[in-house]
Protein backbone atom coordinates (compact mmCIF):
# COMPACT_ATOMS: atom_id res chain seq x y z
CA UNK A 1 0.00 0.00 0.00
CA UNK A 2 1.37 3.40 -1.13
CA UNK A 3 2.20 6.37 1.80
CA UNK A 4 -0.77 8.56 -0.50
CA UNK A 5 -3.79 5.46 0.16
CA UNK A 6 -2.41 4.72 3.32
CA UNK A 7 -2.65 8.83 4.54
CA UNK A 8 -6.08 9.14 2.37
CA UNK A 9 -7.37 5.96 4.72
CA UNK A 10 -6.41 7.22 8.29
CA UNK A 11 -7.81 10.43 7.06
CA UNK A 12 -11.11 8.91 6.31
CA UNK A 13 -11.01 7.04 9.67
CA UNK A 14 -10.19 10.10 11.38
CA UNK A 15 -12.87 11.97 9.61
CA UNK A 16 -15.54 9.44 10.15
CA UNK A 17 -14.50 8.69 13.67
CA UNK A 18 -14.61 12.28 15.17
CA UNK A 19 -16.87 13.65 12.57
CA UNK A 20 -14.63 16.14 11.53
CA UNK A 21 -14.51 17.90 8.44
CA UNK A 22 -12.07 16.78 6.06
CA UNK A 23 -10.37 19.97 5.85
CA UNK A 24 -10.15 20.09 9.67
CA UNK A 25 -7.32 17.94 9.65
CA UNK A 26 -3.59 19.23 9.17
CA UNK A 27 -1.11 16.47 8.37
CA UNK A 28 1.31 17.64 10.55
CA UNK A 29 -0.18 18.90 13.40
CA UNK A 30 -0.75 17.17 16.45
CA UNK A 31 -4.53 15.33 17.45
CA UNK A 32 -4.95 17.10 20.68
CA UNK A 33 -3.35 20.41 19.13
CA UNK A 34 -5.31 20.77 15.73
CA UNK A 35 -8.39 18.61 16.26
CA UNK A 36 -8.80 19.14 20.39
CA UNK A 37 -8.82 15.43 20.43
CA UNK A 38 -9.23 13.75 23.95
CA UNK A 39 -8.23 10.13 25.14
CA UNK A 40 -11.62 8.72 24.89
CA UNK A 41 -12.00 9.95 21.60
CA UNK A 42 -8.24 8.70 20.87
CA UNK A 43 -9.32 5.11 21.88
CA UNK A 44 -12.36 5.46 19.60
CA UNK A 45 -9.46 6.47 16.95
CA UNK A 46 -7.06 3.56 17.54
CA UNK A 47 -9.90 0.94 17.17
CA UNK A 48 -10.88 1.97 13.98
CA UNK A 49 -7.48 2.81 12.51
CA UNK A 50 -6.75 -1.17 13.89
CA UNK A 51 -10.47 -2.22 11.75
CA UNK A 52 -9.21 -0.42 8.82
CA UNK A 53 -5.93 -1.49 8.57
CA UNK A 54 -6.71 -5.06 10.24
CA UNK A 55 -3.79 -4.80 12.45
CA UNK A 56 -2.97 -4.90 15.97
CA UNK A 57 -2.45 -0.63 17.19
CA UNK A 58 -1.88 0.39 21.17
CA UNK A 59 -2.85 3.49 22.46
CA UNK A 60 0.68 3.77 23.41
CA UNK A 61 1.87 3.58 20.03
CA UNK A 62 -1.01 5.84 18.58
CA UNK A 63 -1.67 9.09 21.03
CA UNK A 64 -3.40 12.43 20.61
CA UNK A 65 0.47 14.10 20.73
CA UNK A 66 0.94 12.32 17.27
CA UNK A 67 0.44 13.76 13.96
CA UNK A 68 -1.71 12.05 10.98
CA UNK A 69 2.20 11.76 8.99
CA UNK A 70 3.09 10.22 12.15
CA UNK A 71 0.30 8.16 12.06
CA UNK A 72 1.11 6.99 8.75
CA UNK A 73 4.95 6.03 9.55
CA UNK A 74 3.84 4.06 12.57
CA UNK A 75 0.90 1.84 10.35
CA UNK A 76 3.29 2.04 7.37
CA UNK A 77 6.02 0.18 9.77
CA UNK A 78 3.36 -2.14 10.91
CA UNK A 79 2.43 -3.66 6.97
CA UNK A 80 5.61 -3.77 5.40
Amino acid sequence: METAEIQQKINDTIVKSLGVKPEELKPEGKLYDSLGVDSTEMVEVVIALSKAFDTQISAKEVTKLNSINEIVSIIRSKLS
